[in-house]
């Protein structure tokens, strides 16, 4: 294929995560500085390297506490970086934030630009200031919660568990079939020593816990935490002065074809994992069976299943026997899924820690989880409802 695409002439030249925990005694600044000096030094890089920063969802007038607690102006204020170009916004995928880096660089609006994500929801919860529901005081209801809260649907764990009955209905999928998700997740957590839940996750513990918002248990949902990841995007012609091996961006894919309420879809069961996959796949000459490791998005369990599907992996509706009995998805399987135990037991670090994880991978990096055999093509996928992001990333 022709090498016209902008993320094309681009490389992930470094990347850093600061400590991930729960209640962790550091504010998000802190957090973010630690996981940029150690992105920065990854890639060979010093402060004055630094031209660009994107983030998502940026700084938010009414966000949950916890949910974006550093701007980008926090950072470049506490690192004094000097910016040729800069780029934050919510009403895009998670994603938005490699993908507009992609595109700032490849133009020549950046050399380097920093890709942040930083959380604090763990030490915000403890507080009892987690809450983000319209609705409980006296204020008029607005937005989409005006047509959701009268049924009840206060979180996205409703929103995601509407959908996932409505794929079971109509695929005969069942929460064994779903579990394997939560229990692979857990099994490759259990090797990583950064993980958040380390502990053995059996199919009986997994049937056996809470009811969040059926069929959705608490193992099905993510985990929130404490931490921060950086990705630097760099133009590909820096390769030849980068301190450690460039992973290439073969392609990217944020489209937004349908309605952004996760309820109003012409079909539940599809969500815009579908619209990123054939997008993903236009841009490049690879396949879904070139892949080597897949680090698919997991805020819940079921978001994964419509992810395998929209990449193309299996077919429409297929995706719960695709994960049955955990063997395709191992780290000895076809498809190695969730390599360092996602969101549902590694943390949810919302988006880039998939990155940072594919990245670790790919350069034989990853520690005491690191899967066995060469591995050159990750795909990493952002988001549910119709927010959705997909990245294809190659290593020569």
């Amino acid at each position: 294929m022709a090498n016209t695409y902008s993320e094309k002439q681009c490389v992930i030249s470094g990347v850093g995560q600061s400590e991930i925990g729960r209640r962790l005694p550091r504010n998000g600044l802190q957090l973010t500085v630690d996981a940029v000096k150690q992105a920065l030094d990854d890639a060979g890089l010093s402060r004055s390297d630094i031209d660009g920063v994107s983030s998502w969802p940026g700084q938010m007038q009414h966000a949950a506490p916890g949910f974006s607690p550093v701007s980008i102006t926090d950072l470049r204020e506490a690192m004094d970086l000097k910016l040729s170009w800069y780029n934050a916004g919510i009403e895009s995928t998670q994603m938005s934030a490699i993908i507009n880096a992609c595109m700032a660089v490849a133009s020549g609006q950046a050399r380097h630009v920093i890709c942040f994500r930083t959380m604090t929801e763990a030490s915000a919860m403890a507080k009892g200031t987690r809450s983000s529901v319209q609705g409980t005081g006296s204020q008029r209801i607005s937005g989409p919660f005006q047509w959701q809260l009268p049924f009840g649907a206060f979180s996205a764990s409703s929103w995601v568990a509407m959908v996932a009955s409505r794929y079971m209905h109509e695929f005969g999928a069942t929460r064994d079939q779903l579990g394997q998700i939560a229990v692979n997740a857990r099994s490759n957590a259990v090797l990583n020593e950064r993980a958040v839940y380390r502990d053995p996750l059996s199919m009986d513990d997994y049937l056996a816990s809470r009811m969040i918002s059926d069929p959705l248990c608490l193992f099905d949902c993510d985990v929130p935490i404490d931490g921060s990841t950086v990705i630097i995007i760099s133009h590909k012609d820096c390769v030849p002065d980068l301190k450690s091996t460039p992973v290439h961006i073969e392609a990217v894919a944020g489209p937004l074809y349908g309605r952004d309420s996760w309820d109003q879809q012409d079909d539940l069961t599809r969500f815009g994992a579908e619209d990123a996959g054939k997008m993903l796949w236009s841009r490049t000459d690879f396949s879904p069976k070139d892949v080597d490791l897949a680090e698919l998005y997991d805020g819940f369990s079921f978001l994964t299943l419509l992810w395998l599907e929209g990449l193309g992996f299996c077919g429409r509706g297929e995706a719960a026997a695709f994960v049955e009995g955990g063997k395709r998805i191992a780290r000895d399987g076809e498809l190695p899924l969730a390599t360092h135990g996602g969101q549902l037991s590694a943390g949810r670090t919302h988006g880039l820690g998939y990155f940072h994880e594919a990245v670790k991978q790919l350069r034989g990096e990853a520690g005491n989880h690191q899967l066995s055999g060469e591995r050159k093509l990750a795909v990493v996928s952002n988001g549910g409802g119709n927010l959705a992001g997909a990245a294809l990333l190659r290593r020569d």
